[in-house]
């Protein structure tokens, strides 16, 4: 059989490295989705829109939400470098959006550091570097979403068309309104009109002061995580067109060390990867 016929027998998620952000997207909504149903289960938060944070403090499902997030930082790390691989080797010679992909790359990649902050420093027990980690997460984050959204301008219509530039930027749009809302709504919960140590706080009464700010807060967070996580879905047509090959090079008959006259030639690497 022809190559184009094997590739149309071909999921979409098999093609190419795609299954790359379906996994970070699907693998990072069902850490939520988990903890969050461990949680409710648990009476350990209120059913009604909590913070992600907060269905991730009690154990177990704190354990599930810090393990399951720190495998997220791992995709999304791997997500972003094959994207900066990828921008690279289809603008070889722009010297501008190479500087952006660059940019892009070390944004995203702080990101997924702050992901790892905020699985493993629960917001009930250090707040203040979890919150560092969420700045970094999602305030970083937004910012390489703002890079890839002008790259994804920059490279139309040659290498992307008009539409994935249209729909980054509305994900863009949707991520920044998020942040918005909730930094609002959150200075206005803790600036103490409501009293003090609401961090702790994790059951509220619909009847108590401070309830609608807390509720806007908490459903512009979730609205803000999966704005983020949106944003990866517009990778995957992009990653259905690149592949990863291994190259594999015996150098020696023998697994045991050789003598050096017959040693030669035997320093490059054993297995090379290219994208």
């Amino acid at each position: 059989r022809s190559q184009l016929e094997v590739s149309t027998d071909m999921w979409w998620f098999q093609q190419g490295l795609s299954f790359l952000p379906v996994a970070l997207v699907v693998w990072s909504a069902a850490s939520f989705v988990f903890s969050y149903i461990t949680a409710i289960v648990l009476h350990h938060v209120d059913p009604l829109v909590p913070y992600i944070s907060d269905t991730g403090t009690i154990p177990p499902e704190r354990c599930l939400f810090g393990i399951m997030l720190n495998i997220s930082a791992f995709l999304g790390m791997a997500t972003i470098y094959v994207r900066y691989k990828q921008v690279y080797a289809l603008n070889p010679e722009k010297s501008k959006i190479i500087k952006l992909n660059k940019i892009g790359l070390t944004l995203g990649l702080m990101s997924c550091f702050g992901l790892c902050i905020i699985a493993n420093f629960q917001k009930c027990i250090l707040y203040y570097i979890h919150v560092v980690g969420a700045c970094l997460t999602f305030g970083v984050g937004a910012i390489y979403m703002l890079v890839q959204t002008i790259l994804s301008y920059l490279m139309q219509p040659e290498v992307h068309s008009k539409d994935m530039f249209w729909i980054r930027l509305t994900m863009l749009l949707w991520c920044c309104s998020s942040i918005v809302s909730m930094f609002v709504s959150s200075v206005v919960l803790y600036s103490g009109l409501y009293g003090t140590n609401l961090v702790q706080k994790l059951h509220w009464d619909p009847q108590e002061e401070g309830y609608t700010a807390h509720i806007i807060s908490t459903v512009s967070e979730w609205s803000l995580a999966f704005s983020f996580l949106s944003f990866f879905l517009t990778y995957i047509r992009d990653f259905q067109k690149i592949s990863l090959r291994a190259v594999v090079s015996l150098r020696g008959q023998t697994l045991y060390n050789t003598p050096q006259s017959f040693a030669t030639d035997e320093q490059t690497l054993l297995i090379a990867g290219s994208i």
